[in-house]
């Protein structure tokens, strides 16, 4: 679909400012392909996996079509877990950042139903929630969906699979004929299809061109460690393994931004790319890579296009990508010319489900590893150290050194003394 971008869509100042807030360059596949209908009021079925930013492709179109003066729900997003609820809420309140006075309200159950209804009953414009407690609102009479505009089902496959279509059936009769229907599945089993022919008005059907993992040698990890703890994590294995030459892939220009200035701070020789760089810098920061003048490169997956690099030692995928396709993309650019690549991946509290997805995408298994510690890369540069001592033992003709640790001996230092000294000293010096 070409490189199109968000301001290439018909939607508000506000919704756009959010986004360049947010710090994404373009939209993801199943957002390129899902949001220019549905900012027409078109009825849309999307088959996208977890982790394709699919939430974006729906609340963007729903937030654009919003009347802030009625304070009645006019979008309800159905979603199967609460921790999905949430996660939308979270997205929506972020797109309508700069969007005065809006209302969203996530309802589900585990949360005091006596507080959702007084926030329900002073104005609401977003409602998200579980069906059980949409349906526990809808029978107190606390929650009004008969002006709704813009209905969402989301993860309809997974509500499918845990027996919600009856009640999703019982919700939908309750909202108006002449609403917009927005489904979103990562696969279409026939009760799916049904529900579609049943209560779309005749829907387009949108489906994300697949992209096969055509990079066999390229071994996969994965690190479960916190978001704070992320930098820490990738210093740690920049310096375990003495990498050359490493790409390392943020979903934002902030995040980049923020990334390369700590890691310079680090001391580490480090560049970056992002879309708002003019060409020209963008060129100079490549050629500086490719010369291996600076050895880490931190980029979004926009500006990376074409990188070209031969010799990457490592992919890093500091954020979870936001399409499994991203990720294809991503670890293609090591393991080139018949080279062993790795692709390291830093997976933080939902983020294991996204990781889920994209190994179902790429039929590869991406196998879990201990982030390693810093005492951990203290004990690997160590036995480096002797191990190299050891070979320098067995095959060099050490008489005159040896002569000159007698001599030591002599003022009363024993041997382990002085050899740790000089480790010491060894380790002193490659730290410099």
């Amino acid at each position: 679909m070409g490189n199109i971008s968000f301001n290439d869509f018909k939607i508000s100042n506000e919704i756009k400012k959010a986004v360049e807030e947010m710090g994404f360059e373009e939209p993801t596949p199943i957002q390129k392909l899902a949001i220019p209908p549905a900012l027409k009021g078109k009825d849309v079925i999307g088959q996208a996996q977890t982790g394709s930013g699919k939430t974006v492709a729906y609340a963007i179109p729903a937030l654009n079509k919003i009347w802030i003066p009625d304070k009645s729900p006019q979008v309800l997003v159905l979603t199967p877990t609460r921790e999905l609820a949430i996660q939308v809420a979270g997205e929506f309140a972020k797109l309508s950042e700069f969007m005065d006075k809006i209302k969203i309200l996530p309802v589900y159950g585990g949360q005091p139903i006596g507080r959702q209804t007084r926030v329900l009953k002073k104005g609401v414009h977003i409602v998200i929630g579980t069906c059980g407690r949409v349906l526990d609102h809808l029978r107190k009479g606390t929650l009004d969906i008969s002006a709704i505009e813009t209905l969402v089902l989301d993860e309809a496959d997974e509500m499918l699979d845990m027996g919600f279509i009856e009640d999703i059936e019982n919700i939908i009769a309750q909202t108006p004929k002449q609403r917009q229907t927005l489904l979103f599945s990562a696969t279409m089993p026939n009760e799916i299809k049904r529900i579609a022919q049943k209560y779309q008005n005749n829907p387009k059907f949108l489906k994300v061109k697949e992209t096969r993992l055509t990079v066999p040698k390229i071994e996969q990890y994965y690190f479960e460690t916190p978001r704070n703890k992320k930098i820490s994590v990738l210093c740690n294995l920049l310096d375990m393994y003495d990498i050359n030459l490493a790409l390392v892939f943020c979903n934002t220009i902030k995040q980049v931004d923020f990334l390369q200035k700590k890691l310079k701070g680090r001391g580490y020789s480090v560049g970056a790319i992002h879309g708002k760089m003019k060409q020209d810098k963008r060129n100079r920061v490549m050629n500086k890579f490719r010369k291996g003048k600076i050895d880490i490169l931190i980029a979004t997956d926009v500006a990376a296009r074409g990188i070209d690099v031969e010799n990457v030692d490592v992919v890093f995928n500091y954020d979870v990508p936001n399409s499994d396709e991203f990720y294809v993309h991503r670890i293609g650019r090591t393991g080139r010319a018949g080279k062993v690549g790795y692709a390291f991946t830093f997976v933080s509290g939902r983020d294991v489900k996204y990781l889920r997805s994209i190994q179902e995408y790429t039929h590869t298994k991406i196998k879990q590893r201990k982030a390693p510690t810093f005492e951990d890369v203290e004990n690997r540069r160590y036995n480096i150290i002797l191990s190299d001592v050891k070979k320098v033992i067995d095959n060099e003709n050490l008489d005159s050194d040896i002569k000159l640790i007698e001599n030591l001996i002599l003022d009363d230092y024993n041997s382990v003394e002085i050899a740790a000294a000089l480790l010491r000293l060894l380790k002193k010096e490659k730290d410099n």
